[in-house]
Formats: structure tokens, sequence, C-alpha cells
């Protein structure tokens, strides 16, 4: 399987059990935790990928572009949600937090691997 459908694949799965399991309310809440986080690490996953492909030397620059950007663009999404949106507070910033620390440690060990192929 993929990088990406390792993120995706067990993410989407946890959400679908979390719903199962909690209700539709508390599922909307979960997956409003879920796609943001998912989203940044996919899109950042595959810029780097492309950048490293391209040219291994310009990795640090896209990271740190990609840093900046994502800092903006989880401050704006987290109050659009919890703000503007109104959705359960505790269930999405649990999920946000578990989803954002598990999809980042996931792309970690990827750009490992991308940077040191054979161990």
């Amino acid at each position: 399987m993929t990088p990406v459908g390792w993120m995706v694949g067990p993410s989407v799965a946890g959400w679908v059990i979390a719903t199962a399991l909690f209700g539709r309310q508390t599922g909307v809440a979960i997956f409003f935790g879920m796609i943001a986080p998912l989203a940044a690490v996919v899109v950042s996953w595959l810029v780097v990928e492309r950048a490293h492909r391209r040219d291994p030397r310009r990795v640090t620059g896209v990271l740190m572009a990609g840093f900046a950007g994502k800092m903006v663009f989880f401050g704006g999404y987290l109050v659009v949600v919890l703000r503007v949106m109104g959705v359960q507070p505790v269930p999405f910033v649990a999920s946000f937090t578990a989803y954002f620390i598990g999809l980042y440690l996931v792309e970690a060990l990827y750009l490992k691997r991308l940077f040191n192929p054979h161990p």
C-alpha cells in the first residue's frame, strides 16, 4: 500500500468505527477533527515526495513553506469549525489532536524512509 493509502485507510476506518460506536452527531465532530490533519498530511506528503524526486535539496524549503502555510490553515480551520460551524468541541478537539499527532508521526516515518531508503 502507498503512503497515502496508509494515511487515508486507517483514518477513515477509525472515523467509521467511532461513528458506529458514538453516533452520528459525535461522528460529525470526529470527521471534522480528522479531515483537516488528513488533508494537510496527504498534500504535504505528495508535495515533498515530488520535490524529492526532482531535487532532494529542495525538500527543506518545501517543508518550511508548508509549515508556514499549515499554521495559517489550521488556525483558520479551528476557528471556522468551532465558532462558525459549532460542532461538539470535546470530540472534535480529541479527534483533531489524535489524528494530528498520529498522521504527522506516520508522515515523519515515511520522510525518514524517503531519505534513508536502505537502513
